[in-house]
């Protein structure tokens, strides 16, 4: 995609990465980085396509990657550019077949009924979320070892078929990711993602020969556990290295911190005291009941992006409040092409069923010792 890669040193893949990832977490809130796997594939699809001649079956797929920086290639201005037009709704479509989903199967938009939100009550039910998350007993990751994480999740798009658009959605699937503690090695099975069952390599150095640094937006667990865990500075943190990225800095911050719950594994006084910081975002509310992609009903914290009209919304059990997983609704208004998400749609679904450390690549928690 970049006619001389070579030429990009250390520096300049960071800033690359960096207009990539503020380029897509334009896109409305939710698992961006899901988001930003199935838009490079289809970066790579449509180049193969107009390489063959074919305008709806590609000759290849992109290899896609959650949890890492794009791949170097990705970091000129004019393919972020790119991305972004390419993105209509949640997740574009071409005017052939449009993203594929692997082996996962497409039916219609997931849909649910808006909750009603209270803005009363959401810091002292983050302070009790807080509380739970402190008392977690989580031992160090050791190097040899890998954080597994298991989740299901769902998403809705607008598809364009022969010129036509419509609203869908991929079906419920489980996805399994492994990552060792510096966060070079790791596999992922996911099968919106990966062209085999058996899934693909995490492990870097990338295509390029490169080793990106963890970051915020891209974080291992060695990078999680130097962070502060004092609420105040790491919400100043956020903010400060989220400037400029997503709707509004607000919104960007309680995304940031929402994206940590899903696929990382925080340290325990880190868990804590990304509940304590997210209870200083304005705007954050209460949602008495919401449903995660496993069918669990719990208390939702959320937020309303005001610009797209979709809300934020991280689900947890009533009684243990320990973490389900996370939503996001169309609340307000329409979006997408046509304005075809509307309210009461699911935009994005996930469930964390299992989050544990193993002793090996492609090893489950049942497996260990």
């Amino acid at each position: 995609m970049n006619a001389n890669p070579s030429r990009h040193h250390a520096a300049e893949w960071e800033e690359g990465a960096q207009l990539f990832d503020r380029t897509t977490r334009d896109l409305p809130p939710g698992r961006h980085q899901f988001h930003k796997e199935r838009m490079m594939a289809q970066i790579h699809e449509t180049r193969q396509a107009e390489h063959t001649g074919t305008g709806t079956q590609p000759a290849a797929r992109a290899t896609t990657r959650r949890l890492r920086l794009p791949r170097p290639a990705i970091v000129l201005p004019a393919l972020a550019a790119a991305v972004a037009a390419a993105v209509v709704g949640v997740v574009s479509s071409g005017g052939g077949g449009g993203v594929r989903g692997g082996g996962v199967a497409t039916g219609p938009a997931l849909t649910t009924t808006v909750g009603a939100a209270n803005a009363k009550g959401a810091p002292q039910l983050l302070d009790r979320i807080a509380l739970t998350a402190a008392e977690v007993k989580q031992s160090a990751v050791k190097p040899g070892q890998y954080i597994y994480i298991e989740s299901k999740m769902a998403e809705s798009f607008v598809k364009t078929v022969n010129g036509k658009s419509s609203l869908a959605s991929h079906e419920l699937h489980t996805r399994q990711v492994w990552e060792s503690p510096d966060g070079t090695e790791g596999w992922l099975i996911d099968p919106a993602v990966n062209d085999s069952p058996e899934g693909e390599t995490l492990s870097l150095p990338d295509e390029q020969g490169n080793t990106p640094k963890a970051y915020l937006n891209a974080p291992s667990y060695d990078y999680l556990a130097k962070l502060t865990t004092d609420p105040d500075a790491l919400l100043a943190k956020i903010y400060k290295e989220t400037e400029g990225h997503g709707n509004s800095p607000d919104q960007e911050a309680f995304t940031t911190i929402g994206d940590l719950l899903g696929e990382s594994y925080p340290p325990a006084e880190l868990y804590a005291a990304l509940f304590k910081a997210a209870a200083k975002i304005p705007g954050v509310v209460v949602v008495d009941d919401a449903v995660d992609a496993a069918g669990r009903h719990g208390v939702a914290v959320a937020r309303l992006d005001e610009n797209s009209g979709q809300r934020e919304e991280w689900i947890f059990d009533k009684k243990t409040h320990v973490f389900l997983g996370e939503r996001t609704v169309q609340v307000n208004g329409t979006s997408g092409e046509k304005g075809l998400i509307k309210p009461g749609t699911v935009v994005f679904t996930s469930a964390v069923m299992n989050r544990a450390v193993v002793d090996g690549i492609k090893q489950t928690p049942s497996q260990t010792g």
